[in-house]
C-alpha cells in the first residue's frame, strides 16, 4: 500500500509541477512578446506626388515612451540617422530645389544633426546604410540648416510627412516628441 501511495504522489506531483512550469513559461514568453511590441519600431513610409514628382520617404519609425528624445536618447550636435534601425532614405524621380540647390532625381540616405536652435540636415548618396556607423560626410549631395519648431503635446511616434504647399512647391517634414522640422523644396522645372 505505502509502494501505491507513493507511486500516485509522484504522479500526481509530476503533474501539478508540469502544469506550473508549463504556465510560468507561458507567461515568459507572452512577457517577451509584449516587451517586444513596445520595444520594435515599425517600418513605415511617407509619400506624395507633387506636380509630377513623386517623392518617397521609407524609415522605422520609433516610440517616445517616457523618453527625453532630443538632447537625451538623440544627442545634441551629434549625427543620427533620422529613424530606427537602418538610415532612412528618400527618393525622388525628379530633380528638387532645396534651399537654393539641386538635390537631383535619385535614392538618398537623410540624416540630421538636432540642435537646440538648428539642425543640420544632409542627403547623402549611400542611402542603404545601418544606422549612422557608415555615414561619411564627404558622400553628401546636399545638405542645409533648418530651425525646429517647438510642439504643443508629444508627438509619440516618429512621423514624416510629403506636402504640397503650392502648384509646384512642398515640405518634407519630420516630427517626434516635442520638435518638428520642415525642408521646403520645390520641384525643378527642366
Amino acid at each position: 500500500m505505502n509502494t501505491t501511495k507513493y507511486i500516485f504522489y509522484t504522479f500526481f506531483a509530476s503533474i501539478f509541477t508540469f502544469g506550473v512550469q508549463a504556465q510560468h513559461e507561458n507567461h515568459q514568453s507572452q512577457e517577451k512578446s509584449t516587451t517586444n511590441k513596445e520595444v520594435l519600431s515599425p517600418h513605415t513610409s511617407a509619400m506624395a506626388v507633387i506636380d509630377g514628382a513623386h517623392i518617397h520617404i521609407d524609415y522605422s519609425s520609433p516610440r517616445v515612451r517616457d523618453r527625453i528624445i532630443f538632447g537625451g536618447l538623440v544627442g545634441f550636435n551629434t549625427i543620427w540617422q533620422a529613424g530606427a534601425h537602418k538610415a532612412t532614405w528618400i527618393e525622388t524621380d525628379k530633380d528638387l530645389v532645396i534651399d537654393n540647390k539641386t538635390l537631383p532625381a535619385g535614392k538618398y540616405g537623410f540624416f540630421v544633426i538636432p540642435g537646440k536652435e538648428n539642425w543640420k540636415v544632409m542627403f547623402n548618396s549611400r542611402w542603404d546604410q545601418h544606422g549612422k556607423d557608415e555615414y561619411d560626410e564627404s558622400e553628401n549631395v546636399l545638405s542645409l540648416n533648418v530651425a525646429p519648431e517647438e510642439l504643443d503635446e508629444i508627438q509619440e511616434a516618429l512621423s514624416y510627412e510629403v506636402k504640397e504647399t503650392g502648384a509646384d512647391k512642398g515640405t518634407i517634414s519630420l516630427a517626434w516628441e516635442k520638435t518638428k522640422i520642415h525642408v521646403p523644396f520645390k520641384v525643378a522645372k527642366r
